[in-house]
């Protein structure tokens, strides 16, 4: 028997054969909390321009009743987006509306569907190409397709976003069943970032201005993740004590830069908690 706060969970002993096996993923425990889920809830985070919604799209289309759910869908409206030193502050845990954002992960806990009427803003925005094969792309979609095929499946509902795993955002955090963490250097997210056009909001479109990326991406992602890093480099060595604390699964550093090794790393570990929970 396991405990988690006041309530005792049975682990299925092919899940305790997992966990004690060597190259056991931090998720899977996760995903065996609740007899009665609806969905298995993937949350992706990391850096602005780290390769979220890329890899999140992507999943999408290989996993059988995959959807996703943009952390981004949850801004305030643009009037209400924080100013700070006469810049508009998108990056910051003020600009989402939390409230709602975790009442759609909730719901989707409980009915393993989106919301009624939910539409996201974030589709609008293209991401480019994603730098992987579609022959890569399709053969883990036949192979996923057949290893859930003869098995109930449950949807797998993608959730990505810039703040997944701070400290201010412990609520919505513990709702993920797998968290996945994308790491990047300074120079590539803010490459990437500024070769960006802009973002469709709730009500118009957002241009970074010079400089964005120096003055609030990076300072913000550095306050807000300094934390699972030690001595809080966050282009530094993960403290793993933390990062197994909180089940969270990074991105290994070979991977950074490779969207493909970055998209083999997250099916496996993904499709090692679909197995054993339809089991």
């Amino acid at each position: 028997m396991g405990r988690l706060g006041l309530q005792l969970y049975t682990i299925p002993k092919e899940v305790t054969k997992a966990l004690i096996a060597p190259t056991a993923s931090l998720s899977i425990l996760c995903a065996f909390m609740d007899s009665e889920r609806k969905a298995v809830v993937l949350g992706i985070s990391g850096v602005s321009s780290s390769g979220k919604t890329t890899l999140a799209r992507l999943l999408r289309d290989i996993f059988p009743k995959a959807f996703i759910l943009h952390e981004d869908d949850f801004y305030m409206t643009d009037v209400d987006i924080p100013i700070k030193d006469g810049i508009a502050d998108w990056d910051c845990i003020e600009a989402i509306n939390l409230p709602a954002f975790k009442d759609a992960l909730s719901y989707i806990k409980s009915h393993g569907k989106s919301p009624p009427d939910f539409i996201s803003q974030e589709d609008q925005n293209s991401v480019g190409e994603s730098g992987v094969d579609p022959g890569v792309v399709e053969k883990l979609h036949q192979e996923a397709h057949s290893k859930l095929k003869d098995q109930p499946a449950l949807p797998l509902v993608i959730i990505d976003g810039f703040l997944l795993y701070s400290e201010d955002m412990k609520d919505i955090r513990e709702l993920f069943d797998i968290k996945l963490f994308l790491r990047t250097e300074y120079k590539t997210a803010k490459a990437r970032r500024e070769a960006r056009s802009g973002y469709v909001t709730l009500e118009g479109f957002w241009e970074d201005p010079p400089g964005y990326v120096d003055k609030v991406v990076w300072p913000n992602y550095v306050k807000d993740h300094a934390f699972l890093f030690k001595d809080g480099d966050v282009e530094g060595d993960l403290d793993e004590d933390v990062v197994e604390r909180l089940a969270i699964d990074t991105m290994p550093i070979d991977a950074q830069g490779n969207m493909t090794a970055c998209l083999r790393w997250a099916y496996k570990i993904v499709m090692e908690v679909m197995e054993r929970y339809h089991d």
